[in-house]
């Protein structure tokens, strides 16, 4: 089984020759409960994430590629390392399989399956991916010297779960997530363009929400724009800069909005993402991002979609 099956959902075919109709009945019923357990937004995997140290990429679905999109901003968010973001991954990974979920043992939800009953906070509180992983976070750093301990010591400390080693074979993959969203990694989104207005305020609101602290980025409100000429889709431009003395920390955050951006295109209704000379838009390039602006392709002098270094653009279908 390779890396990416771990996360990659997809229905078992059943066995064109079996030794018995009781075998048969087992092997389709057990295909079937495993579909329903893996595929919560009920698609086929939408996103890829790859790294250039793996050879092997990590395919999820919008929901989980959105949700892992949200753990890595919140970590860059706080200004941790990378290792932090690799253990959250690999937790929510194997509590969720990096779905927000409603139910769990006893009273567990939400990707971390925290209990309200252990004072991880109210059910409405752990459903919300963001309040969730900065929690985890929280109480993750407050455990002395976990950037060297083992990914399962360090995320048993944590969860206290009666299944400590599982953590540890999510490790790989959530490292390829952590380059994806904040290292030299890269996150590809295929699907369509969207087909319905978004909310920009909704975006703005939400990457203000999860970088609240981090003062090397400012939200502006950009002009509307119109898609392409002869197309009646309109966007409106939601604006990050980074302070010009942010350095690498301003870098990574910026990073990882662009990856939250992606991945979560095709919940809010994104278009276009346009970071650091490159572009990302729906619909097109295969879901991979394209140089030199969101247009893909060699952009023009003067091309409307283009970022510059310190800028992160998402253009909202309207």
């Amino acid at each position: 089984m390779s890396q990416s099956d771990h996360l990659r959902p997809r229905r078992r075919r059943p066995l064109l020759k079996v030794a018995g109709a009781f075998v048969l009945l087992a092997l389709i019923g057990y295909g079937a409960v495993q579909y329903d357990s893996t595929n919560g937004s009920g698609g086929a995997p939408h996103c890829t994430a790859s790294a250039p140290a793996s050879a092997q990429g990590v395919d999820m679905t919008p929901e989980q590629a959105a949700n892992a999109a949200t753990i890595a901003a919140v970590g860059v968010a706080k200004g941790l390392p990378d290792r932090a973001v690799t253990i959250a991954l690999a937790t929510a990974m194997q509590e969720s399989m990096l779905r927000n979920l409603d139910h769990g043992d006893r009273d567990s939800l939400g990707l971390f399956q925290q209990r309200p009953s252990q004072g991880w906070g109210t059910p409405q509180q752990i459903t919300d991916p963001v309040y969730s992983a900065g929690i985890f976070y929280d109480r993750l750093v407050a455990i002395k010297g976990y950037s060297r301990l083992p990914l399962t010591e360090a995320a048993q400390q944590v969860q206290l779960s009666g299944f400590p080693q599982a953590y540890a074979k999510h490790e790989p993959e959530a490292t390829v997530l952590t380059a994806a969203f904040a290292g030299d990694g890269e996150l590809t989104c295929g699907g369509p363009a969207p087909t319905a207005p978004g909310d920009p305020e909704k975006v703005r609101s939400e990457l203000s929400r999860i970088f609240a602290k981090d003062k090397t980025h400012s939200a502006q409100a950009g002009p509307n724009r119109t898609a392409e000429a002869g197309r009646a889709v309109k966007e409106t431009e939601v604006t990050f800069v980074e302070k010009r003395d942010g350095g690498a920390s301003a870098a990574r955050g910026s990073k990882a909005m662009a990856g939250w951006a992606v991945a979560n295109a095709h919940g809010m209704g994104i278009a276009r993402v346009s970071y650091d000379r490159a572009g990302w838009t729906a619909g097109q390039a295969k879901g991979k991002w394209q140089p030199a602006g969101a247009a893909g392709g060699k952009s023009a002098p003067g091309d409307p979609y283009e970022a510059k270094q310190d800028e992160v653009r998402i253009f909202v279908a309207r």
